[in-house]
């Protein structure tokens, strides 16, 4: 690639390079595979650009392999253990906020309860941040098992209280207290993951049966992984891919370039295998204890 290849891609989403899920090691000769085209292509390193799968694989062939592997955190979940923040994470939040306040609108137009699904399968850092933001009703998140019941009299409170609309942030991960609420038995797809999508079509209609207030279901889905990045992201992924670079010239294979306290530094790329990096439960605690209920 040249210079004119990437000139102007910085405020475009998504990947020019493309992408695709799964993983050399799902098939007895992918690693092989990888070290030919190592080979072929006379690569002095591989960048690997993404999330705890990505991390993780990249991770196992610089250990197992030895392949020249350098680590850069990208995901809107926010969740790869080892830096503060991942880039696409605050677009995702601004998109969800966005929805947040204009769902607002509607909800108190027409007297309803609306329940808004983001991305989140085992951290709940979209639906966290985005809730308080966006003012949100209540939030529930992955971490934190929910009661319908409990939910439910949260909003009750809120309207009796003379505020006649209500918005519930879930992540697309979260789960019910056991025997609190029945959910949907979930298939799973190619890679062993559970199909999400559900949660937020489980709440609603229990909401309203507890209630008596109409209530909607709005799942914001892909739409938080693209469009234009914020200019937070912009920055970091920029900080990022110099480090990464600074990484390669040096030789410092197996590393992956973070964001600590502001600084960008490397931490060892095995520290985010096969680990979520979970929301600030004290945060969550005292959003709840502030302002639900």
């Amino acid at each position: 690639m040249k210079t004119s290849d990437v000139r102007g891609i910085l405020p475009r989403g998504g990947t020019i390079l493309g992408t695709r899920r799964g993983s050399p090691f799902d098939t007895t000769d992918g690693v092989a595979k990888c070290k030919q085209t190592f080979n072929d292509l006379g690569l002095d390193a591989l960048i690997v650009i993404g999330g705890n799968g990505s991390l993780t694989v990249a991770s196992m062939l610089h250990k197992q392999h030895g392949l020249p592997i350098i680590g850069v955190p990208k995901t809107i979940d926010n969740d790869v253990v080892g830096t503060d923040s991942t880039f696409g994470f605050q677009t995702a939040v601004q998109i969800a906020t966005d929805a947040i306040d204009r769902l607002h609108t509607t909800a108190e137009s027409h007297d309803r309860v609306m329940v808004v699904e983001v991305m989140g399968r085992d951290a709940g850092w979209i639906a966290l941040q985005a809730g308080i933001a966006g003012g949100a009703t209540a939030i529930v998140v992955p971490e934190v098992p929910f009661d319908i019941d409990e939910l439910s009299q949260i909003v009750r409170k809120r309207h009796d209280r003379g505020r006649y609309a209500s918005v519930v942030v879930v992540a697309e991960g979260a789960k019910p207290k056991p025997k609190t609420l029945k959910i949907p038995e979930r298939t799973l797809d190619a890679y062993g993951h559970e199909k999400l999508g559900d949660i937020a079509h489980a709440i609603a209609p229990e909401i309203t049966a507890r209630t008596g207030f109409e209530t909607r279901v709005v799942q914001l889905g892909y739409i938080q992984r693209g469009g234009t990045p914020t200019s937070y992201d912009r920055v970091l992924s920029t900080r990022f891919g110099l480090a990464a670079v600074d990484v390669a010239h040096n030789k410092k294979f197996g590393q992956m370039v973070a964001l600590k306290a502001g600084q960008i530094e490397t931490v060892d790329m095995s520290v985010t295998a096969n680990q979520t990096r979970t929301i600030d439960l004290k945060l969550f605690a005292d959003v709840s204890a502030t302002f639900f209920g």
